[in-house]
């Protein structure tokens, strides 16, 4: 199976044909077509893997119940290997600070009676009654989900669910559908009560947390979620109680078009025959489990990468124009393109590397039941997960394939040995912002959380490509080279798989070997690429006539990195992934070569020219917001509104308003719709923070509002849950 140039990375629910042209491949550095005797440059794969058996190192150590890692089910495992393990039984929990499941007694809703009246019922009861009628077509599927919504009755239309009934199955295919899968998905999830035991905890912003379920219980949520049975999770409203979750419920998924959401719709039915028991059989429900362990970091134990003496060339390089990360990256630490809304717009209409993934591998879904928007110096590492289906095409192109049988062995706690780690980038309206230090900066801090390693052993290696390119605007030379840069100090193997582009391949694999020759540091090339910004503001250079990588060699060999100035005595590799290990781990321990964050020129800069138009900024790019940013002008009131990434959108943020100041003095760019568009007179206009949170999410989806402050009680997750009835009418009811 074959990825697209752009290595996958997209806009969350963009339409494939939408996607932005990547910058690098504008001057024609791609090349068309590869050789197939010799896809790859480099080491070959066996160096990544340190020339030891593909599963020899551990990613993660075994599952151990502790403050900090909920298990939900018995440990240590008494069940044979075929048999899925116990629920784990604790008290329930109906707080912000957990699942609030459907089947809990505080679950309530409105019901209609036939006299016009309503009363308050039990949500699960309504959810019984319903699903457990004859349901013969995709009308009364979607009459019974809305049965127990019925805020949306009028809203919803499950019109991709009704073609791929009524007009793409066959019609023995649609019955089979009607009289025997069905059925099965609809008595696993009515066993909620009876497989999650305990309380399902949040994996919330700025902590450090694991989170492992069995399989079994993993299709259980997900047998829930394809029938739209999680309360409060369906609203759009910014102030709502998961406005920072992804959503979970598969009603936009039935509500999407397009020929890619009919296939992601067989995938996870295929993946609902694999595992749903029968009324006689249950030999088929999967009997390992999965760890979502969520990394956050602390500022003051961010790697000071001026300081870093890690050797770039000591790191062992694959690069291959051909392959995929999830076929090829066997073994190693595999990158997910991710959103910060995991799962981006696998729910909706997208459908590109991240999304793809998850509906092959569908167990990666439970993730966005529980896990908040990832912050700037955050990551999810999902490990365990087995894949059910093959594929074929892309975005637009993308089809199922058929049946996987995932041959990865399991580890000790009975995961399958499959290391996923979610990473979001930083979508760049205008391409010259990447280039800026401060985030450059972010996207070196992002890289560095989710490919730290926590296990003391020799880290695996690392499987990756284009992250950040393609919709969001990255140029792939530059994100090579940070990522290069990161497993340099982290002491980790890189595989990088370019997605049929040779020029790339060959570029980035001449650029290692000059590395290699020169003895570059980390330190030297990031001294280098701050150089290389200044150039570009100061329109010293073009990209046209001194493209990125000449520029490094043309600097290293004149010694320009000494400009940079800053001590080599930072982390060097192979120390690194200990000391790495250590800062990132809840105790908050710091490592060599961290340091204590300072506000570097370029972001005080942008804080001056924000607290100048009224806008707050955090001094620190990775502390919390805390109100509401307001710029005024003559003509317009536009208000700022900051979401997780408010820090570093904010800095790309005040590149715009300060590249259109010099158009319209005084006037800030005023908020319209996500796809932004020409300004009148044919100026092309700059696009708002607001606007670039909407392109990370689906329009209305993504929270548009300010952040609360840490000490505010609302906050979120910071201090006690909103005021709400927490025991009376469902808030999907009563306060949309």
């Amino acid at each position: 199976m074959s990825e697209p140039p752009d290595g996958g990375n997209r806009k969350a629910e963009e339409k494939p044909e939408s996607k932005s042209e990547n910058p690098s491949e504008s001057e024609g550095e791609r090349s068309s077509t590869c050789s197939p005797e010799q896809t790859w440059r480099g080491q070959p794969i066996e160096a990544i893997h340190r020339g030891l058996h593909l599963f020899q190192l551990e990613h993660l150590g075994p599952v151990t119940p502790s403050n900090h890692h909920r298990v939900l089910y018995q440990t240590p495992i008494r069940e044979p290997p075929d048999q899925p393990p116990r629920p784990h039984k604790a008290p329930g929990k109906w707080d912000s600070e957990h699942v609030r499941l459907p089947c809990a007694p505080e679950s309530k809703y409105p019901r209609e009676n036939d006299d016009g009246t309503t009363t308050i019922d039990s949500r699960w009861e309504m959810i019984e009654r319903a699903l457990l009628q004859p349901i013969e077509t995709s009308e009364e599927l979607q009459a019974a989900i809305l049965s127990y919504n019925t805020t949306y009755r009028g809203q919803w239309e499950f019109r991709a669910l009704h073609q791929l009934l009524e007009e793409e199955l066959d019609e023995s295919e649609s019955r089979v559908f009607f009289e025997d899968l069905l059925p099965r998905i609809i008595r696993l999830a009515l066993r909620l009560p009876d497989l999650i035991q305990a309380p399902v905890p949040l994996l919330k912003q700025h902590h450090t947390a694991s989170l492992t379920l069995s399989q079994q219980q993993i299709a259980c949520l997900l047998a829930n979620a394809f029938l739209c049975t999680f309360p409060r999770r369906n609203t759009l409203k910014r102030k709502s109680e998961y406005s920072t979750f992804p959503d979970i419920n598969f009603n936009r998924l039935y509500q999407s078009s397009g020929p890619a959401v009919l296939e992601k719709l067989k995938c996870i039915m295929h993946y609902f025959r694999r595992v749903c028991p029968t009324e006689r059989d249950a030999s088929n429900v999967p009997s390992g489990c999965v760890t979502f362990a969520r990394r956050s970091g602390k500022p003051e134990n961010q790697v000071d990468w001026s300081q870093s003496a890690a050797p770039l060339g000591s790191v062992p390089l694959h690069v291959d124009a051909a392959g995929t990360i999830e076929d090829e990256g066997v073994g190693l630490l595999q990158v997910d393109f991710a959103n910060k809304y995991l799962g981006g717009g696998v729910l909706g209409h997208g459908c590109v590397q991240e999304e793809i993934r998850f509906v092959i591998c569908p167990e990666l879904l439970v993730g966005k039941l529980f896990t908040e928007c990832l912050r700037p110096f955050e990551a999810l590492v999902m490990f365990g997960a087995e894949r059910y289906s093959n594929y074929t095409g892309y975005a637009g192109t993308f089809a199922w394939s058929g049946n996987y049988e995932d041959a990865t062995p399991r580890d000790a706690s009975r995961r399958r040995q499959t290391a996923i780690v979610a990473i979001d980038a930083l979508h760049f309206a205008q391409a010259e912002h990447q280039y800026r230090e401060d985030l450059m900066e972010r996207e070196l801090n992002k890289a560095y959380i989710g490919f730290v390693n926590w296990v003391v052993t020799p880290p695996p290696g690392v499987a990756t490509g284009n992250w950040g390119c393609g919709a969001f605007g990255g140029d792939p030379y530059l994100k090579a080279v940070l990522q290069l840069m990161v497993c340099a100090q982290l002491g980790r193997p890189l595989a990088y798989y370019t997605f049929g582009n040779c020029q790339l391949r060959d570029d980035f694999h001449e650029m290692w070997q000059f590395f290699r020759s020169s003895n570059a540091t980390v330190q030297q090339v990031w001294s280098v690429l701050r150089s290389y910004v200044q150039a570009r503001d100061q329109k010293s250079i073009k990209p046209s006539k001194m493209r990125l990588y000449e520029f490094i060699k043309q600097e290293l060999k004149k010694g320009g990195s000494s400009g940079g100035g800053g001590s080599t005595g930072g982390a060097a590799a192979g120390a690194g992934a200990v000391a790495a290990a250590a800062s990132a781990t809840p105790s908050g321990s710091q490592a060599s070569g961290t340091k204590k964050k300072k506000t570097p020129p370029s972001v005080a800069s942008n804080q001056a020219r924000n607290l100048a138009s009224g806008n707050q900024q955090s001094p620190d790019i990775f502390a919390s917001q805390s109100s509401q940013d307001n710029s005024n002008s003559s003509q317009d009131q536009v208000a700022l509104l900051l979401s997780d990434d408010e820090e570093a959108n904010a800095m790309m943020m005040a590149a715009s308003l300060e590249a259109k100041a010099s158009d319209e003095p005084g006037t800030p760019a005023k908020a319209n719709n996500a796809k932004g568009g020409g300004a009148p007179g044919g100026a092309t206009r700059q696009l708002t923070l607001l606007e670039m949170l909407d392109t990370h999410y689906e329009q209305g989806q993504a929270s548009k509002r300010p952040r609360p402050s840490p000490n505010c009680p609302k906050a979120g997750g910071q201090g006690p849950a909103k005021s709400r009835k927490e025991n009376d009418e469902d808030v999907e009811a009563s306060g949309k």
